[in-house]
């Protein structure tokens, strides 16, 4: 059964495109997730969270914004908080996980991903504390300015996620694995 997930080897030089230099490594194509929950990563489970509560943030900067309400400034100190939170557990499963697999580790993309995912963890965290120490004197501007950067990054780390996923396969059951013959 042949699918476009199967195992192939990466485009070289001979085919107009630049080989990814661990591609002569043998656990090159070694890329099944280590780290995860009945074959599902945890890593692609949990960065979910980070990315909506930093669209949420975004979303309490411009409802208060709008309306002045304080209700919005808790929002947005509690949504910044736990993105935080959340964005530095998904950062240690991807961590975990890159470390662990040979595979991935010996690629550019999951590099470029994780320098992006970290940028994105330090807005959070500069968000966050900025609204610990300011409160509501702290949201407009920088607030607002943190938060629509904070979405910038999820934006660029995301796309690296995807290339991760749709371009190297990186976590994912290919569909003529074993596993899914029954």
């Amino acid at each position: 059964m042949s699918s476009r997930y199967s195992s192939a080897t990466p485009p070289g030089p001979s085919q107009g495109t630049f080989a990814d230099a661990g591609a002569r490594d043998p656990h090159f194509e070694q890329v099944q997730s280590l780290v995860a929950v009945a074959g599902h990563p945890i890593h692609v489970m949990l960065v979910t969270f980070p990315i909506a509560l930093v669209c949420a943030t975004l979303g309490a900067d411009g409802f208060y914004w709008w309306t002045g309400d304080d209700f919005f400034v808790r929002v947005g100190l509690w949504t910044s908080g736990w993105g935080f939170g959340m964005g530095c557990l998904a950062a240690l499963s991807g961590t975990v996980e890159m470390l662990l697999v040979r595979g991935i580790r010996r690629r550019v993309a999951p590099w470029s991903h994780g320098v992006a995912a970290l940028m994105l963890l330090s807005v959070l965290g500069t968000n966050w504390a900025w609204r610990i120490v300011w409160g509501e004197g702290g949201i407009l501007p920088w607030g607002l300015m943190l938060s629509l950067l904070g979405l910038i990054f999820v934006g660029l780390a995301g796309w690296y996620g995807g290339k991760l996923v749709f371009e190297h396969q990186i976590g994912v059951t290919p569909i003529d694995s074993e596993d899914s013959r029954g």
